[in-house]
């Protein structure tokens, strides 16, 4: 494919407001859309590095693909930016399992393309994680090492980092800060996900999905047959009731 001088200044001033931003507006969408040379550039600046495109009507969305790439957020970032004074990789795999709760509450687990809720309680959030780390206590240990070396995830300590933790308590409901319980290291994940624009605080303790969490998941995560997987894990025992149900 030939481009012209224009054709290139003009995906890359696109591609210049992404790095910066992360994402561009409607008139760039459909710049994006309707010019294939645009499109192809602006494909090809993405996977230079490791990233993809994502778009809906109004927006497009640079995202990382790969730990290479120079806009994936790192985990030593996470543990500065957001945990506590001694946090370890553990931390970690809690932080990624408790957004994938957050995900399945949303959409129905895996099963869905689309929201089933509107908004979603941090204390429902909080119960959803439990439920799965006691699903996760169900197996035994040659188990979850196999999983673990499946899926890539440290199932048994992400078990473990939540039990360490106080038991859930009212009165810990509006912890905040380096206080050890689940409900804040709760609010640590929210904050970092309302940082980067994946979730909105509506009040009340109330949490809705922003249209970039919806496009990421729906149009590219939703699509990997790994992280479906994944899901199907997690809520693995939601199917097995159904089952016996029927």
């Amino acid at each position: 494919m030939n481009y012209s001088e224009r054709d290139v200044i003009n995906a890359f001033q696109i591609y210049s407001v992404l790095a910066r931003d992360g994402t561009v507006g409607k008139e760039y969408v459909q710049l994006y859309r309707a010019d294939e040379k645009i499109r192809h550039l602006l494909d090809t600046f993405a996977r230079e590095v490791d990233c993809v495109l994502i778009g809906t009507s109004e927006q497009l969305f640079l995202i990382p693909e790969t730990k290479l790439s120079t806009f994936h957020v790192s985990n030593d970032w996470i543990k500065r930016r957001y945990l506590r004074s001694g946090a370890t990789n553990g931390d970690i795999y809690l932080l990624y399992f408790a957004t994938l709760i957050l995900f399945g509450k949303f959409y129905d687990s895996y099963q869905s393309q689309t929201t089933k809720l509107s908004f979603l309680s941090i204390e429902e959030w909080v119960r959803s994680i439990q439920e799965r780390i006691d699903q996760l206590k169900t197996h035994d240990e040659e188990t979850l090492k196999q999983y673990e070396r499946e899926y890539s995830y440290n199932w048994r300590l992400i078990i473990e980092k939540w039990e360490d933790m106080d038991d859930i308590k009212e009165s810990a409901k509006r912890q905040t800060g380096n206080t050890i319980s689940r409900f804040s290291f709760t609010d640590t994940a929210r904050r970092f996900l309302i940082d980067q624009e994946l979730i909105e605080d509506i009040g009340n303790d109330e949490i809705t999905l922003t249209e970039k969490a919806k496009t990421i998941v729906e149009r590219y995560f939703m699509e990997l047959e790994y992280n479906k997987n994944i899901f199907s894990f997690i809520y693995s025992f939601e199917e097995e009731k159904l089952s016996a149900d029927n």
